[in-house]
């Protein structure tokens, strides 16, 4: 039989700032994370604001550690450090904590991993011949390295699995580490998305295909997701792991208990490799399915984290699968929303991590963060979109979820219970 599975941990890097508190103090007053980016390679690009993470990273692990690892990994082990210290364990890892270090997993979503190495790499290769790039620039590329860095850092060696479904990555991540301590392939596991992908050549990439709000000059208004001016996403980065635990082996340890990991859907819109299909018929699927299977009904779900990115047809697309899925008679949906990428930008494969954090607090402390940048929101979404302040749970149902959609038609949504 399934075991539950619950929420014992959390941690989170976000260009709110290091660490949950600050993220979720942030989202909370409707803070903005978005700011210029006044590097001298960004000087000619035509979109110059990102959501960055305001820390030195360097500071945060010993050097000869952190030279051996990717932006995204050194991310995603801050966070993990966190929420592995949040969930009640100690800091040096399973063995310190008492752990069998093969009953525990991770489980990471990303997309690039560490590009950005391998294009220094190819500079390098270029102008100085192939002895000038450095040995580890190939284990620092590969898209796993943030799980194996996790692994390595915590001594678990149950599992260390990466996920990389476009921007569905963190959200499907998650989902896979919820079956697998469900079905007793482990009893713990850190699971999430971390992505660090605000480069030069990714910025261009994407502006190349005017995907990217433009706003440079406003850049706390640039990320406007739902409303009627929204004009497209803010590239970002971060983190955001989660401990998932069994319900027995969480409860036999007397662990604070968060929510209940209750369920995931995944499915896959076979539209376009870039839009979203305009009747949100897969994303609605991948909705009906997360909430099937947390053994639950949609009028079960009383609060929605949307994916929502700001672009015109993707938040089209993600209203219309919502109003099928939880719409009234005339397509309204009273269910309250809320669209994190006001604040934090499009954190890419950490989207569905970080924003999955904020989901278990939101449904720890029975308050529905604002979205920011939803001055004036669009007629054609008839949505209930929490904006200005934040807003108290309702008292009606006990299922939150949250979305993650991406390029190629990845869909996956996470259903949270509160606990």
């Amino acid at each position: 039989m399934p075991r539950r599975v619950v929420v014992t941990g959390l941690g989170a890097m976000s260009p709110l700032g290091a660490g949950t508190d600050s993220l979720w103090e942030g989202l909370l007053a409707g803070r903005c994370g978005i700011r210029p980016l006044t590097g001298a390679e960004f000087a000619e690009h035509p979109v110059r604001i990102a959501g960055t993470v305001p820390v030195d990273l360097a500071g945060l692990l010993p050097p000869p550690r952190a030279r051996r690892m990717n932006r995204g990994a050194l991310l995603a082990v801050t966070a993990a450090r966190e929420a592995w210290r949040d969930a009640g364990f100690c800091a040096g890892g399973t063995r310190d904590s008492g752990l069998d270090p093969d009953r525990v997993g991770v489980s990471v979503g990303t997309i690039i991993g560490g590009a950005g190495v391998l294009v220094e790499g190819a500079r390098r290769l270029r102008d100085r011949g192939a002895r000038a790039v450095p040995p580890l620039t190939a284990p620092m590329t590969v898209p796993s390295q943030a799980a194996s860095q996790i692994s390595l850092d915590l001594c678990i060696t149950g599992e260390a699995r990466t996920v990389v479904s476009a921007c569905a990555s963190g959200t499907e991540a998650i989902g896979q580490a919820i079956d697998r301590i469900r079905y007793g392939h482990v009893d713990i596991a850190l699971a999430g998305g971390a992505e660090a992908a605000v480069t030069p050549e990714v910025m261009a990439a994407f502006s190349a295909m005017r995907a990217l709000s433009a706003r440079n000059d406003t850049p706390e208004a640039a990320s406007r997701p739902f409303a009627k001016d929204r004009e497209g996403f803010v590239n970002s980065e971060g983190a955001g792991l989660l401990v998932l635990e069994s319900e027995e082996h969480a409860l036999a340890r007397g662990a604070r208990i968060y929510c209940e990991a209750a369920g995931w859907g995944l499915s896959a819109d076979a539209h376009h490799m870039a839009a979203p299909d305009p009747t949100g018929g897969g994303v609605a699927t991948a909705l009906r399915r997360a909430v099937a299977d947390a053994g639950s009904r949609t009028a079960d779900v009383m609060h929605i984290n949307a994916h929502a990115t700001a672009t015109v047809e993707g938040d089209l697309a993600e209203a219309a699968a919502l109003s099928t899925v939880f719409g009234d008679a005339d397509g309204a949906v009273p269910v309250p929303v809320t669209a994190l990428k006001g604040s934090l930008g499009h954190l890419q494969g950490a989207a569905g991590g970080v924003e999955a954090v904020a989901t278990a607090l939101t449904l720890h402390h029975g308050i529905i963060p604002p979205t920011t940048g939803c001055d004036d929101l669009d007629d054609a979404i008839p949505l209930d979109v929490v904006t200005n302040v934040a807003r108290p749970l309702p008292a009606r149902g006990d299922l939150a979820l949250s979305s993650s959609f991406g390029f190629g038609g990845h869909n996956a949504v996470l259903a949270l219970r509160r606990w």
